[in-house]
């Protein structure tokens, strides 16, 4: 009896205190029911035995689950933690980005504010990723411990159990031709990186040099010429950002969609052409700075010419690449 004793305690001990005692009568009957009126060690162990491990006989008597999530909601969890924390994670490099560009006043190497960026961006993204996993396991948990399931089955994104009807709302989607989340959430920081860096750009882009009085700043951009093409600039992000949503709503390299992407590449390209095309953007300081330091052999249009076949080739290969993943 020593062990049916010892089986009741282990299972006692994890039920609360108020139900203890009668459970434990009605688990001493049921035991002795099971032995024979002569019984050995042997059969006491084969009874012990057939009602299983004690935590779960006394999840059964609680009927409370013994995992943190069970599989009719855990499909449903993992798939909203894929879908919500790269966004939390964007959103938070995001808003720490401009708000260092934004308050970034000049005293320091450009080199260092994008370093700082990059390092605390990291902190900050694992920090609210463990927020994220934190919040929506907890949910989860008191889901699971307080909604009684109507069933065992899994549950859908739609909040009910999973039927053959639910194939039709899904896209087939190849491999070669899906668009990585990765791909739409590093364009959408590069945008607001580029776009945050043109409203301070008199502060952050130009020519760094040490002097006697220390570090010497030459603006590359005449800041006041620069703002005043901020209508086009604006018409960029919004032809950006509207381009990265239709990615993300298609999750695939449609040939409408390619086509688009297609045009789309060349924008920037003209947007550059176009500002560029009046040397007045540029600082007349930085210009004098560059010629004395290259003696006066330094030619800004052969410059200005480089840089736009490199966008230029840049869009040929982007359009090249998607037209290429919708066409396959």
């Amino acid at each position: 009896m020593k062990l049916v004793e010892l089986y009741i305690q282990e299972v006692m001990r994890r039920l609360p205190e108020k139900n203890r005692d009668d459970i434990a009568l009605e688990l001493r009957s049921t035991i002795e029911d099971m032995l024979p009126e002569e019984y050995s060690e042997d059969d006491v162990r084969e009874v012990l035995t057939s009602l299983g491990d004690p935590a779960v006989l006394a999840s059964n008597y609680q009927d409370r689950p013994m995992h943190l999530i069970g599989p009719r909601y855990y499909d449903l969890y993992i798939t909203l933690l894929k879908l919500i924390l790269p966004i939390a994670a964007a959103v938070t490099f995001i808003v720490l980005a401009v708000s260092s560009v934004l308050s970034y006043s000049g005293e320091s190497n450009p080199i260092a504010l994008f370093l700082s960026i990059a390092g605390n961006g990291v902190v900050e993204v694992i920090g609210t990723g463990m927020q994220v996993f934190f919040w929506l396991t907890v949910t989860f948990a008191v889901i699971e411990r307080t909604v009684p399931p109507e069933s065992h089955l899994p549950i859908t994104m739609k909040g009910k159990e999973w039927t053959p009807d639910d194939l039709k709302d899904i896209p087939y989607i190849p491999k070669e031709k899906r668009i990585s989340k990765l791909e739409i959430f590093g364009g959408l920081v590069w945008t607001v990186i580029w776009s945050t860096c043109y409203f301070k750009a008199s502060d952050i882009i130009g020519l760094y040099e040490n002097g006697d009085d220390g570090r010497v700043f030459t603006s590359l951009f005449d800041q006041d010429v620069l703002l005043g093409y901020w209508p086009l600039v604006v018409f960029l992000i919004g032809l950006e950002l509207l381009l990265f949503f239709k990615k993300w709503r298609a999750g695939i390299w449609t040939k409408r969609l390619a086509i688009e992407n297609a045009v789309f590449q060349f924008v920037p390209v003209a947007v550059f052409l176009f500002m560029f095309r009046n040397m007045e953007v540029m600082n007349p300081a930085f210009i004098d700075r560059i010629q004395m330091l290259f003696n006066n052999s330094f030619n800004f249009q052969w410059f200005y010419l480089t840089v736009s076949v490199g966008l230029l080739v840049a869009a040929v290969i982007n359009s090249y690449e998607g037209l290429k993943k919708a066409y396959k």
